[in-house]
């Protein structure tokens, strides 16, 4: 399970929560203009935008879970179980396999206007990486500091929604998110007002009752509504500190303490990572399980130029400040 999230002060920024029992061994990974990607239907991709996220590298290649390019457009995806129904090759079709959709998408398109036409072309394609890294049930949130879509491939076909909140998390579809929204048009950041009865006022005993009945649990649904609620009434500087801040306290409002989400005997689900990139920068920002402590790689101090990967390992250990 994870939730994506999307904020704009001056700047724009675009982030998730990675849950999960266990890591794939991701990393931080920049892939400049002139490194290949080889499509295994649609040939290859010689140079393009440059991307920054976090990503698997499976020898030089980056398998993204999420990421930003170099005219920051952003996309992750994210778990789908169930509802995720990719297809055999279709003629006359972009023949796409999951893995390759963020480097197809990000490496070809500066903005989500661009990226609508691709998104009429494809046709995601049942076919995993290899044997050890198996197709993953997932749908994806595509955003630029303007708009935001949502693709979800079915048993139907190809779906992509307009996103105006900005947010994504797992099942159901994102047509019921957008509905169940309705079931909170009462919940409010303001301080409520007595409506229980005409002539019965009730006097509040405490801030913040008048987000009384924001769910609280760790499901898909009660995340998207807690991170909706969270982002849209989110308040912070426009300075890139307070900024960066509200984002990550905005991914935290949904974060799932390890031993809350069973997930089998002695395994549990997680946010491994956190990601908040400043997308008009190019910085990625990220924090792991381990190690509150905010990291940063600025894909613009490396050579965008060039042919091969860079790779970042996250630093996991928890550092503190001793200040005595």
């Amino acid at each position: 399970m994870c939730t994506a999230a999307t904020y704009k002060t001056k700047c724009h920024y675009f982030g998730r929560n990675l849950d999960y029992h266990i890591s794939y061994g991701e990393s931080v990974v920049v892939t400049p203009r002139n490194h290949p990607f080889e499509f295994r239907r649609m040939g290859r991709l010689d140079h393009h935008y440059a991307l920054i996220g976090m990503a698997t590298l499976a020898g030089d290649v980056p398998l993204y879970f999420d990421a930003t390019n170099e005219k920051g457009l952003s996309m992750a995806g994210l778990n789908f179980p169930k509802n995720a129904c990719y297809k055999p090759e279709i003629e006359g079709k972009d023949n796409i396999a999951p893995f390759e959709f963020i480097p197809w998408i990000l490496g070809k398109c500066a903005c989500v206007k661009e990226a609508r036409p691709l998104l009429d072309r494809i046709n995601l394609l049942a076919e995993p990486f290899s044997e050890q890294l198996p197709l993953a049930p997932l749908h994806w949130i595509i955003a630029d500091r303007d708009e935001a879509i949502v693709v979800e491939q079915m048993q139907d076909g190809l779906k992509v929604y307009d996103n105006p909140i900005g947010v994504l998390t797992n099942n159901p579809p994102f047509d019921y998110h957008l509905h169940n929204l309705n079931n909170y048009l009462n919940v409010t950041a303001d301080v409520p007002v007595s409506r229980f009865a005409p002539d019965y006022v009730l006097e509040r005993h405490s801030l913040g009752m008048g987000s009384m009945g924001l769910p609280g649990d760790m499901s898909s649904p009660s995340r998207f509504v807690r991170a909706a609620f969270t982002k849209l009434n989110s308040f912070s500087g426009e300075d890139e500190s307070g900024s960066v801040s509200q984002f990550f306290h905005i991914l935290e409002s949904v974060a799932q303490p390890r031993g809350c989400t069973c997930v089998g005997e002695g395994e549990y689900e997680y946010t491994l990572y956190t990601s908040c990139v400043n997308t008009d920068a190019g910085v990625f920002y990220y924090t792991t399980y381990e190690n509150g402590q905010i990291n940063a790689v600025d894909m613009r101090r490396e050579d965008l130029d060039g042919n091969r990967p860079v790779s970042y390992p996250l630093v996991r250990g928890q550092h503190f400040n001793v200040q005595n």
